[in-house]
């Protein structure tokens, strides 16, 4: 167990887990030592980099989350945190999540050696959020009760086909998005990103693509993808926080400050965010395709590595930041049904915006990739839809399951899919 602790803990840090397998790849092909370490601290580097840039993303957005929901006042409404459920769920069932997460990495690798699905699922935190949902659905059905080796094989071999059939199903869209096929998605989002790539093309052309948008002069600066999204940012900070300030609710003290003047700041971070994990990608993509390349060759013929979301971002921006508020629109929209209803539509699920952010964001990069600016609203906007709905229905089911359950959820829509799926797996064993 202190073996399995031990490669547990190295394969759950994604930095370290990407740059080993970069190691390996050049290894592969006989670099020399200097090469090596270099491509392998860079691989490191470049994780650390984005995962940093994504903290800055993560602060900049949860004050606006807490801000929505002040604003919004709903009693008994969730919001989906992944992390959450995870920190839930470790207490009681952390040993076996840990072999589940090794278990199905090493299916994942066989799987990609022995099958045409040649795909590698590298987003390491993604990893550990499947295999937490798939242990803890699978732990309370009868069927599995005081059976472990069974749980921990179904459950391992569900989240393996998770990790590698939805890359598969992202690589067309990829190589449009790409022009190639070094790499594809490895971001449990990908229910969302192939339905937008697919349905962009019946709704425009991606020749209207959102980079070639044309902005008249007074807002030429929003042909900065950056300064575009720090501008937008803050609007939205304005709206909100007038309208909070307006029903007495004390803003500045939900936002750290006089609330205009930190919501600038906090917008202006959003945006400084977005440009840190877009040097990180960068940084990745120039070690790890290369290694890959040796991986393919000498280990796994012709595998690709499927990496997190952020990767697309540099090949459309302005699609991340028109799927982003058509992500919000669009989750608005399912929440306003919801308190309609009572909460008979899977409670109320309140906006999370690192979700609408990154899920919707990526989802506008795949539907403008086929429909250009239309395809990204649409993409967006189902993305809003469908996230909210899903979270909806599999937080209701958890709670039905396992009432130190109740309360969490996961957010991203291919974790409410397989939700969903064990739910009702799990009511023909009751």
């Amino acid at each position: 167990m202190t073996i399995i602790n031990f490669l547990t803990t190295v394969f759950s840090n994604a930095a370290v887990l990407v740059g080993l397998i970069s190691m390996v790849g050049l290894l592969a092909l006989k670099k020399d030592f200097g090469s090596v370490l270099s491509g392998t601290f860079k691989t490191i580097l470049g994780f650390i980099i984005l995962g940093a840039g994504a903290g800055v993303v993560v602060n900049a957005v949860v004050p606006l989350g807490d801000l929505f929901n002040q604003v919004l006042n709903i009693p008994n409404a969730a919001l989906p945190v992944n992390e959450v459920f995870v920190a839930i769920a470790q207490k009681s069932l952390g040993r076996q999540i840990g072999l589940v997460f090794l278990f199905a990495f090493v299916l994942n690798i066989l799987i990609a050696r022995f099958t045409p699905l040649k795909y590698i699922f590298l987003t390491g935190h993604h990893t550990l959020f499947i295999a937490t949902l798939s242990v803890g659905m699978l732990s309370v059905m009868p069927f599995f009760a005081g059976n472990e080796p069974l749980l921990l094989a179904v459950a391992s071999v569900v989240s393996a086909i998770w990790m590698v059939v939805f890359p598969a199903l992202s690589a067309p869209f990829m190589k449009e998005i790409t022009g190639g096929e070094d790499f594809v998605m490895g971001h449990f989002g990908t229910t969302n990103y192939v339905l937008a790539g697919f349905l962009g093309q019946f709704v425009g052309k991606k020749e209207d693509s959102t980079e070639n948008i044309e902005f008249p002069k007074w807002i030429s600066f929003m042909k900065e993808p950056l300064v575009a999204m720090g501008f937008v940012m803050f609007l939205i900070y304005l709206v909100v926080g007038a309208i909070g300030a307006g029903k007495g609710i004390a803003v500045g003290d939900i936002l750290g400050g006089y609330w205009a003047y930190k919501g600038l700041l906090l917008a202006l971070g959003f945006a400084g965010g977005i440009g840190v994990i877009l040097l990180g990608v960068r940084m990745v993509l120039a070690e790890v395709v290369p290694a890959f390349h040796g991986i393919a060759e000498k280990i796994v013929p012709n595998a690709k590595p499927a990496l997190d979301c952020p990767v697309v971002f540099p090949y459309a921006p302005n699609a991340v930041l028109v799927g982003y508020l058509s992500s919000i629109v669009g989750g608005l929209v399912v929440m306003a049904i919801q308190i309609a209803a009572g909460g008979a539509i899977g409670g109320v699920i309140l906006p999370s915006m690192i979700i609408h952010f990154f899920v919707g964001g990526t989802a506008g990069v795949f539907g403008n990739s086929t429909g250009g600016w239309k395809g990204a609203v649409l993409g967006g906007f189902l993305t809003g839809v469908m996230f909210t709905l899903l979270a909806g229905t599999t937080y209701s089911a958890l709670g039905a399951m396992n009432p130190e359950w109740a309360g969490s959820s996961f957010g991203d829509t291919d974790f409410g899919v397989l939700g969903n799926v064990l739910a009702f797996v799990g009511s023909l064993f009751k």
